[in-house]
């Protein structure tokens, strides 16, 4: 008569669960990351000008993907719920740039006057025309839906050599869900 291994673990399931929980804790950690890079608590404490110069580093860092960042013209704080429209029109703009440009550069460039935060991100890549496709990706939709809510402008097109968003804000976010 021959004895079942001893491990306890008489169906061999021990290996699925294992790898079950490390999808789990990576599943986790990622969605703990997104909710930080969503509303980074740097942009809370500090501003809009230390957190661009995080998400800017960080996506050089990851992409190498080089970026100058032109934002010293924005020395005071922003109405909260500007900051997190700029700063997610900058890294949704940045996802694009990896998605679709293949660029080598890219600038950003924040400034404030006459009441209105304008943004302007271009890089060196290929770029395409919106119009001539027809439709603007979901990343485009959702910049011009926050743009949007605050009653300001998004401009977006093919530069000589590659491809360029323009996002302007009032400063008063009296907008109803300007926030979100």
């Amino acid at each position: 008569m021959t004895m079942p291994p001893a491990t306890g673990d008489p169906d061999g399931s021990r290996p699925w669960f294992a790898r079950l929980r490390e999808l789990v804790v990576a599943t986790l950690q990622d969605v703990r990351r997104l909710a930080v890079e969503l509303r980074p608590k740097v942009l809370d404490d500090f501003g809009l000008v230390p957190a661009l110069e995080r998400l800017t580093s960080g996506f050089a860092e990851h992409t190498g993907i080089a970026v100058d960042l032109e934002a010293g013209a924005i020395i005071d704080r922003l109405p909260p719920e500007v900051e997190t429209a700029i700063y997610r029109i900058v890294q949704e703009a940045l996802t694009n740039v990896v998605k679709h440009s293949h660029a080598q550069r890219v600038s950003v460039l924040v400034t404030r006057a006459d009441g209105r935060i304008k943004a302007v991100i271009e890089d060196d890549g290929r770029g395409f025309d919106p119009e001539s496709t027809g439709s603007d990706g979901v990343g485009l939709i959702g910049m011009r839906e926050r743009v949007g809510l605050f009653g300001g402008q998004l401009e977006t097109g093919p530069t000589g050599d590659g491809f360029r968003v323009v996002a302007r804000l009032p400063l008063r976010a009296d907008a109803a869900g300007a926030g979100t």
